[in-house]
């Protein structure tokens, strides 16, 4: 069903598993460095089990329905990191393409192993080899946050489906549903955000192992046992709940993904759905509930 490219890769690397299609990552819209320190965190962090994967997978994607995913759908995953949505989504469409500039599509590669009806490459958004109005549905998950026209870039996601397909984002929010408390908290940690996104590789992934440790841990804790206690609701409250059912690696993992990336926008849910509609998206539902913000439309 993988359609042909609209441009022949500069080369192809063979795997131990697949074809890896390398293609010209340059543009304007892009920010090398973040790129860099993404397929190093992805090389890093890749080995998520199936179970993991499945549970975390339901939480990002339960705003999907069987008209939007199913088993004749051919998709695109633009940013696909570890490949770990590519992964999740395999099971449940005909044919997925995954790209991504950096080289996370090396661990992309180990995770998926074997998967038949996936095909990996590495482009930006700007140099995707696919024709304008090909895909049934297309994601892009915790990526357009990191580019510096974010607009610019859902748009041109939004060029690669059929009229009728559904676009799929994942978005960084900005605290509009928070107290006063938990936005002090977070500019706090954004001031260590600006300063730990710079240090060299090898310190930033101790200090990011460092702050999983004693930043996020004493929350998840204190919730874990507060939960423990018969105070769910309560526990819901205290910050980072998200990760009271997550596992070390999880947490480590978020730990780099948040205090590593130089580049970091946030939206509101106003924001998100004027940028969709200004791509031409109708029918656009935001979730409700975490990750926020995962949202969906459906091109005109």
């Amino acid at each position: 069903m993988k359609c042909a490219f609209t441009t022949q890769p500069e080369r192809i690397i063979e795997t131990k598993y697949r074809e890896i299609n390398i293609f010209n990552t340059n543009g304007e819209n892009i920010d090398k460095k973040v790129v860099g320190q993404f397929g190093d965190e992805w090389l890093k962090f890749y080995e998520y089990d199936d179970e993991v994967i499945e549970k975390v997978g339901k939480e990002y994607f339960n705003i999907l329905n069987n008209e939007m995913v199913n088993a004749e759908t051919y998709a695109l995953d633009i940013g696909c990191g570890t490949g770990r949505w590519t992964k999740y989504l395999s099971k449940r469409v005909k044919f997925i393409e995954a790209v991504d500039p950096s080289d996370a599509v090396f661990a992309a590669d180990k995770l998926l192993g074997d998967i038949a009806n996936v095909r990996l490459s590495q482009a930006s958004i700007e140099t995707l080899p696919f024709a304008d109005g090909t895909f049934d549905f297309v994601m892009s998950v915790g990526v357009l946050h990191h580019i510096p026209d974010t607009q610019k870039a859902l748009n041109d996601c939004v060029q690669k489906l059929k009229k009728g397909g559904y676009f799929y984002v994942y978005l960084y929010y900005n605290l509009e549903r928070r107290g006063l408390f938990y936005r002090t908290l977070f500019r706090m940690s954004d001031l260590i955000r600006r300063i730990v996104s710079r240090l060299p590789g090898k310190i930033k992934h101790f200090v990011c192992d460092i702050l999983a440790f004693f930043f996020y841990m004493p929350f998840i804790l204190a919730g874990r046992l507060i939960k423990f206690l018969g105070f769910e609701n309560l526990a819901k409250r205290v910050p980072l709940h998200i990760y009271q059912n997550r596992s070390l690696f999880m947490i480590r993992n978020d730990a780099l993904d948040r205090f590593g990336t130089r580049l970091e926008q946030r939206f509101s849910t106003k924001q998100i759905m004027e940028m969709m509609e200004n791509a031409g998206l109708t029918n656009i539902m935001i979730g409700p509930g975490f990750p926020y913000y995962h949202a969906v439309g459906r091109r005109k």
